[in-house]
């Protein structure tokens, strides 16, 4: 029984020159794929949660830099953006893409999918009790268009957890599911064990089996 203590901010110095970056970008991204695999739920026909972490938002925004060539000048409004988005110790964060290959179709969807970002949930069962942790949507900007109800086909989310809400989400018997009770995309879906487990780890004084 291991006890890790997770990265809760990237600063300038976690940055790296873009030649470094280059020589390790390829082994980097690997590893992501391979951690994504237990940090990734898809939710009804459409949805999909990715489940962040220091180390994807590292990536992220080094991936931003190579991608904008911003240079210096561009860092701060990047570490701005992305690290919000580690999970605090107490708190779960999590990207939903709505993903549909046809953009007829996904106009269409999109258009009937208004506020879905307040609908989305973790319901948690053990030791007999149930929890609901209701997820948050970042601020950073509307992703329900006021005026069209049209949504944005990405989502950023925080879960806050109650101390009471962790024990549950840790307990060995939990089953938890990933909910969305919007009234035109009623779906859930389960975690795997290998899931749970993995963002168990994401809390503060969290164990990994």
């Amino acid at each position: 029984m291991t006890v890790r203590m997770k990265r809760r901010e990237i600063t300038r110095a976690d940055i790296l020159p873009m030649q470094a970056y280059e020589a390790v970008r390829a082994s980097k991204r690997a590893e992501m794929r391979a951690a994504k695999r237990n940090r990734q739920l898809g939710v009804g026909p459409h949805a999909m949660f990715t489940f962040e972490s220091y180390d994807s938002m590292w990536l992220q925004v080094h991936e931003m830099l190579r991608i904008e060539k911003g240079g210096d000048a561009q860092i701060d409004d990047e570490l701005a953006a992305y690290n919000p988005m580690i999970p605090n110790g107490r708190e779960l964060t999590a990207t939903m893409l709505i993903e549909i290959e046809n953009p007829v179709l996904r106009a269409q969807e999109l258009g009937r999918l208004g506020g879905i970002e307040e609908t989305i949930r973790l319901r948690i069962r053990a030791d007999g009790q149930e929890h609901f942790v209701a997820a948050i949507p970042e601020r950073d900007t509307e992703r329900t268009d006021a005026e069209t109800g049209k949504t944005s086909s990405v989502h950023f989310f925080h879960f806050p957890f109650s101390d009471a809400q962790v024990a549950a989400f840790r307990a060995a018997n939990a089953d938890v599911t990933l909910e969305i009770t919007h009234p035109r995309y009623k779906h859930a879906a389960g975690l795997t064990e290998e899931t749970r487990v993995a963002l168990a780890a994401d809390f503060d004084g969290s164990t990994v089996h």
